[in-house]
């Protein structure tokens, strides 16, 4: 399952920069040929100093071994930089997918899994994997092939030395290869203690206020202590694993000189070597030493990444609990909105929605009422698909939403809340979500249309000035005008949902929210949640729920008429107070 994670990873993000790929290989394979030339010219340097040699050529030989190390180190400069560029090219790109397939998944995810962990999830583990992706395979594959290069020119210096030094890398080979596991579950627990970590402190920062105000710092910060604390433990157990690696390769590189330095100094006084060829055989020897430290490095390397890779490839395979839809056309034109005896609840056996049953028909506006948990926000999030209902069906037009494609249904749907997210950038930014694609004619249409030019005008710099993600001096009323140009600049949707979008007015911008309302909902479906009369003035029908039921659905006008009406009575008794 696990070579398959990591075949799925290196294909999918290594295919679409091949040649870099194929570059990289091509620098690392040039520089195992020059690692085998240089001790050969040593050799050859050592031997002829004890002979009557002209000084040319040890001049010769020396300016030789300098050139092929500054071609090898020039080499390996382009190597490493070749290498970053992939690792980051292929981690970002993972990010990207990460990141999309997250967005994709549904809001039940999202409310079981903090901030802070996805944080970790898709930065800290594919950090990890820089490497995995930029090296590991081809760092691997030229390792093992500069080993039998070195053995294969030992065997033709004497079989001696070839068979003892073969026996040497692969006993150490076997011992590598014996522990190369033994870090991957204490490294994937730390990652995961690292994951709850990033997810305590981001809804622990994210609440400071109401923590100060309740006194419960100390609380906190006991919590910290206990996790910082077990996140130590799992981080020195780790530690101590890989730390066996080094402690092994230490241990191999004495053992591997001594073998050298024994078989060398047998062949000489043998007189089957050279002082050179002695030389070089211990060369060779702390050069057979390199790759398998390197091979152990990027074991450890992969005992990381092999942490991250289960974590991601888990991430990745987690389902959206929607179905992806199969792909049902919606009408064209204004849709109708319809709920045939929805049940819904967010925890089991404990329904917010009950046996809603009602038809809105494409063009009408329905005022919303009901008390706070009446199920009115549910209601409009399972139109938009947020959720499925337990029973019945949601219609838009005379498709159910189950069966359409999700993106056709937010494309078709608008939604503005009274809790407007901003980020930080221009207000171009917060009104493209950072899509240059659009123009500043567009926008400023959109702005016509709502009729915000005059509101607009108080930007100091336009469309450049700048936000921070809190909305750095907005009004919570003017981040609403934001959200209505947003909506009305990114998409025409046939379906409006205002979800208590007016229930924050500042006498600044009430004159602007109210002709922005006015426009969005202009012929087109609208269900508007409101608490103000002014409000229910634009709606056709008025619905009201209590406890997740429908108490009362009709015409405003004729409900108005009804003295008997609930309605009626929210109007003489006043709405506010009524639904508070």
């Amino acid at each position: 399952m696990k070579l398959n994670s990591y075949r799925a990873l290196l294909s999918e993000h290594l295919k679409p920069q091949m040649r870099r790929v194929l570059l990289l290989a091509v620098l690392l394979f040039v520089d195992i040929g020059l690692q085998l030339i240089n001790p050969q010219i040593i050799r050859r340097f050592i031997d002829t100093v004890k002979s009557d040699t002209p000084l040319d050529v040890l001049m010769y030989l020396a300016l030789l071994f300098i050139g092929v190390s500054v071609v090898q180190q020039g080499i390996s400069v382009c190597s490493a930089y070749v290498g970053e560029n992939v690792s980051w090219t292929a981690t970002n790109s993972l990010r990207r997918s990460l990141a999309r397939h997250c967005l994709n998944l549904d809001v039940s995810f999202h409310n079981s899994h903090t901030p802070g962990e996805m944080i970790e999830r898709i930065d800290g583990d594919v950090n990890a994997l820089g490497n995995f992706f930029s090296q590991f395979a081809i760092q691997l594959l030229g390792n093992f092939l500069l080993m039998l290069g070195i053995l294969v020119l030992l065997f033709f210096e004497d079989w001696r030395a070839g068979v003892g030094l073969t026996v040497f890398v692969g006993l150490a080979l076997l011992i590598t290869f014996r522990l190369r596991t033994i870090a991957v579950p204490h490294m994937k627990a730390t990652r995961e203690e690292s994951a709850n970590m990033f997810g305590f402190l981001e809804e622990r920062l994210s609440g400071a206020e109401d923590i100060r105000a309740s006194r419960a710092q100390f609380f906190v910060l006991r919590q910290f202590y206990e996790r910082t604390r077990n996140w130590l433990k799992k981080e020195l157990k780790s530690a101590f694993m890989i730390n066996i690696l080094v402690i092994t390769s230490s241990m191999l590189w004495a053992i591997g000189n001594a073998t050298a330095l024994g078989i060398g100094a047998y062949l000489f006084y043998q007189e089957a070597f050279s002082l050179g060829a002695v030389y070089m055989i211990v060369h060779y020897t702390n050069m057979l030493l390199a790759p398998i430290n390197h091979i152990m490095f990027q074991l450890e390397d992969l005992q990381k990444a092999g942490a991250s890779v289960e974590r991601v490839s888990e991430l990745g395979q987690m389902q959206s609990k929607l179905g992806p839809g199969r792909g049902d056309a919606l009408g064209e034109g204004r849709l109708s909105v319809r709920f045939d005896r929805v049940t819904f609840g967010y925890a089991e056996e404990e329904p917010v929605l009950k046996d809603v049953d009602f038809t809105l028909g494409a063009g009408r506006v329905l005022g919303l009422l009901g008390r706070s948990g009446s199920g009115k926000t549910t209601l409009t999030r399972l139109l938009f698909r947020l959720y499925d209902p337990w029973q019945g069906a949601v219609a838009l037009g005379d498709t159910d939403v189950r069966h359409a494609h999700q993106a056709d249904v937010c494309h078709r749907i608008a939604m503005v809340t009274q809790n407007v997210q901003l980020f930080q950038g221009s207000v171009r930014d917060n009104l493209t979500l950072f899509d240059d694609a659009i123009s500043d004619a567009q926008i400023y249409n959109a702005i016509e249309a709502l009729a915000l030019e005059d509101w607009f005008a108080t930007f100091s710099d336009g469309l450049k000035t700048g936000l921070t993600s809190d909305g750095g001096g907005l009004s919570a009323g003017e981040a609403q005008l934001l959200a209505f140009a947003r909506v009305f600049l990114l998409k025409d949707p046939d379906v409006v949902v205002l979800d208590e979008a007016s229930s924050r007015l500042d006498p600044a911008t009430e004159h602007y929210l109210e002709q922005a309302v006015d426009r969005l909902i202009q012929d087109r479906t609208a269900i508007v949640i409101a608490h103000r009369l002014d409000t229910v003035a634009r709606a056709d029908d008025i619905m009201i729920l209590d406890t997740g039921r429908i108490v009362e659905y009709g015409e405003r006008s004729k409900l108005e008429q009804d003295e008997t009406s609930k309605f009626s009575k929210l109007m003489r008794a006043g709405m506010e107070d009524m639904l508070a």
